[in-house]
């Protein structure tokens, strides 16, 4: 797949991809047309299908198995990502009422840049939970905006703007209506009545769809590139790798923005599990499911920073990576990132073999470092480790941008990755 060909099918995925339960749905979509058959959990692991998957909540975890592979030989080749996003979700009472307006009472989930969700239209997506317990998930139109205060009244916004995030973030759905009910939409949009409805998980998203610009079309602009695209560039990857030796895994976690501890995060069991339960059914012991362990290894895929002209103090003076000029192999000495010396050989050898550069990722030492799944995934599993990601301006804004090529070299080196590199 080219450039262009996997921005497009990127900017399809992230349109088809809102929230994290939808990312899920999305990979499994695609999964099964692929050939791959849904593992559901409460059901035994054997040692078919070869290509498997589990969806907990809005997480997936995907394999395949080779054909004739020797489990007391063979490793596991993880790609890791998650599959949520900074943005405003929706409180259990979700419609609040006052002069006259109709808004939506949120949350702010994660670390968002508050005054970008000011001025832009957003839709309502996640899940709805009924009485019987059957999931439903929900997406709807541009229903909501923020509104942003006019400098007439204000003028103290030319200099600087300031977010009460209780007050100021309260997106508005309708006026002089009180008779409407944002939860009663939201069910009616899912084709629910809102007596339906026990609980849900909503998030609102900006609904402008991504776009390539630039004079020499080298950009890429989109909502939730961090994470979709290492969830993607992982998807392409698993899908397009040629059979090796290996056991190929695809773990996409939820709650990485609030830290993932949950069932569906990176902190919980859920990628312990899977794997321990297909170790199982290919008929490994407890000293074989180690001895596993000890031949694997996981590539956590993560957005980072390219070096913003701006703001050039801000980063590294010896490591300034750009856009279009690879994906970024990522290194902290504190271990907010796994990459090591052994883990960062393993990672060039994949680039090699795909014909991909790549550019070397380090914070400035007065900067605080983020961090990624790939701490806590290497605490749970203590496989051999990295962190990588395709460079970003903007990250977590609700319009991060990208260059165009970078996407598809992270699906390339992923792929040699799988395929044994």
């Amino acid at each position: 797949m080219d450039a262009r060909a996997h921005i497009d099918d990127l900017a399809a995925f992230v349109v088809a991809s809102p929230s994290s339960y939808h990312v899920a749905a999305e990979v499994a979509r695609r999964l099964d047309a692929a050939g791959f058959t849904a593992q559901a959990e409460e059901d035994a692991f054997t040692d078919e299908p070869r290509g498997g998957y589990v969806v907990r909540d809005g997480a997936i975890v995907a394999w395949h198995v080779p054909s004739g592979v020797d489990a007391a030989r063979a490793g596991v080749r993880i790609v890791g990502a998650h599959t949520d996003s900074p943005a405003l979700k929706l409180k259990p009472a979700p419609t609040s009422f006052g002069l006259g307006w109709q808004q939506a009472a949120v949350e702010v989930y994660g670390g968002p840049l508050p005054n970008q969700w000011l001025d832009r239209e957003l839709g309502v997506a996640g899940r709805l939970i009924t009485t019987t317990g059957e999931q439903r998930l929900v997406a709807t139109p541009a229903w909501l905006r923020v509104p942003q205060v006019a400098p007439h009244l204000d003028r103290s916004v030319h200099e600087k703007l300031s977010l009460d995030r209780q007050a100021h973030l309260r997106p508005v759905f309708s006026v002089g209506r009180p008779d409407l009910d944002l939860l009663e939409l939201i069910a009616a949009e899912a084709g629910l009545e809102a007596d339906d409805v026990a609980g849900h998980d909503l998030i609102c998203h900006p609904t402008e769809a991504p776009a390539v610009f630039g004079p020499t079309e080298e950009f890429f602009a989109s909502a939730r590139l961090d994470n979709l695209s290492s969830v993607h560039a992982g998807l392409t990857a698993l899908l397009a790798a040629d059979e090796g030796d290996d056991i190929t895994v695809l773990a996409c976690f939820d709650h990485e923005e609030v830290g993932s501890s949950s069932r569906s995060g990176a902190a919980g069991p859920l990628l312990e599990q899977v794997l321990r339960r297909l170790a199982g059914a290919l008929g490994l012991d407890d000293d074989g499911w180690f001895r596993l362990l000890a031949r694997s290894s996981c590539i956590s895929a993560d957005a980072g920073h390219a070096v913003h002209p701006n703001y050039p103090h801000l980063h590294d003076p010896d490591h300034r990576p750009l856009l279009n000029a690879g994906p970024l192999l990522k290194h902290n000495a504190n271990l907010r990132y796994t990459s090591d010396a052994a883990s960062s050989a393993l990672w060039r050898r994949a680039c090699d073999a795909a014909g991909v550069p790549t550019q070397d990722f380090v914070s400035n030492n007065a900067v605080p470092c983020g961090s990624t799944i790939g701490p806590m995934t290497a605490e749970r599993l203590g496989v051999l480790m990295c962190d990588v990601g395709i460079p970003l301006l903007s990250m977590h804004s609700t319009r991060e941008l990208a260059g165009v090529r970078d996407p598809g070299w992270l699906a390339a080196a992923l792929t040699a990755y799988y395929a044994g590199a």
